[in-house]
């Protein structure tokens, strides 16, 4: 049994200390040593990362081939990300862009905005980039469309999930948009990954969730089993999400090139093995988690993860209409961009399917709704609260 802090720990560093000495003894304790199991895990990424730079990176899959039921999964799988061309119709996602424009000009929101809610975005350039809306009638029109549920089951499908979430029903979790003006320079957004921080070493759910890797059997750890990963809690953060995402993804609003500061991700779901046990090796100090903390993104940096980031690719050009997935545990981040070419415009939906983490803010959500107010996994900029033309329940 690893000492698990089910809250933030007072005394990080002390925790650190006592979690990474914690996990050698558990390790050890199968009669493999630190070195010798991540050895093993080295050895499957470079296959993965030398396989990643040898072909197309990103799978891509026509929304009817999904529809159909016959898309295949594997190389989705193997990938942790894919391309869903067609998943709307360009003109609809094209309504939807204009549809945004109204609605918050129709507000006055350039007049009354006041700057980035938040540090994560804060970097981006363009003022704003990030919109903080959240009740459009595009935004709520898209979570709900039946097009959007055909393609999350289809993802959330690919999960080992029985007992832990039912993936045939969504949470619509509220998100925001992003609109990037032609000749806009933006500086993009460091590699990064979203499922947690040191809550995923330090919390006994994950501590379970994570079992093989932290008891020494690597090779039976599995990136898609969703067990233990719905139900522990997460510790707070400026840039956490409260919700189990199987997949973080967004729709096109307009057409985006694949040099014009768009998404990357090291498609390697299994990568997340190496992530949890690199800080265990002597080169980290003992209170560092390889630059993980709190109240932060977890990090992936050339000190710690060269090889890793040596699969870094980027999205093939995209068109409005389609939309773009990406494996909850998957590496990425977003390119710089200078004088960019055409609109960079997104709308951000995940696949967030039904279970007790989920469920417990769904009534956050709905208040959210009711109220016209930022969720509350968002900076409180309530900038729709008093819109009249905003959507709402009834």
């Amino acid at each position: 049994m690893l000492p698990n802090w089910e809250t933030t720990p007072a005394d990080l560093p002390k925790a650190v200390r006592e979690i990474k000495k914690a996990i050698r003894a558990n390790i050890e304790a199968s009669g493999r040593t630190v070195e010798e199991v991540f050895a093993v895990v080295e050895k499957q990424i470079q296959q993965e990362v030398d396989d990643v730079k040898a072909g197309q990176a990103w799978p891509v899959i026509d929304y009817a081939d999904i529809e159909a039921g016959t898309a295949s999964a594997e190389l989705v799988q193997r990938r942790g990300c894919l391309v869903v061309r067609n998943h709307f119709d360009r003109e609809q996602a094209q309504a939807w862009d204009k549809s945004v424009v109204d609605y918050v000009e129709s507000n006055n929101f350039f007049e009354n905005y006041r700057g980035p809610g938040d540090d994560f975005f804060g970097s981006v350039g363009s003022k704003p980039e990030i919109y903080p809306i959240y009740w459009s009638p595009a935004q709520v029109e898209a979570r709900r469309h039946e097009r959007m549920a055909t393609v999350q089951k289809f993802l959330n499908g690919l999960w080992k999930h029985e007992g832990w979430f039912d993936p045939d029903r969504d949470v619509h979790y509220p998100d925001r948009i992003r609109r990037r003006p032609p000749g806009a320079n933006s500086n993009g957004l460091g590699t990064h990954l979203d499922p947690g921080t040191l809550d995923l070493w330090m919390t006994s759910e994950y501590q379970q969730a994570f079992r093989h890797l932290f008891g020494g059997t690597v090779e039976q750890y599995d990136p898609w089993d969703a067990a233990h990963r719905t139900t522990g809690p997460q510790y707070p953060g400026t840039t956490m999400c409260s919700v189990f995402r199987t997949f973080q993804g967004w729709t096109a609003l307009s057409d985006m090139d694949h040099d014009q500061g768009v998404l990357h991700t090291v498609p390697i779901p299994g990568a997340m093995a190496y992530l949890m046990l690199r800080p265990l090796l002597d080169d980290v100090p003992d209170d560092d988690m390889c630059g993980v903390t709190v109240n932060q993104v977890f990090p992936v940096n050339d000190k710690y993860h060269s090889l890793l980031l040596e699969a870094l690719m980027g999205i093939p050009d995209v068109r409005a209409g389609d939309s773009v997935w990406w494996h909850c545990d998957l590496i990425h981040s977003v390119a710089p961009v200078q004088d960019q070419q055409g609109w960079g415009n997104v709308m951000y939906i995940p696949a967030a399917p039904w279970c007790a983490r989920n469920e417990r803010y769904a009534a956050e959500i709905q208040h959210a709704y009711t109220t016209g107010s930022s969720p509350s996994d968002f900076p409180e900029e309530h900038y729709e609260r008093d819109w009249p033309n905003r959507s709402r329940p009834e």
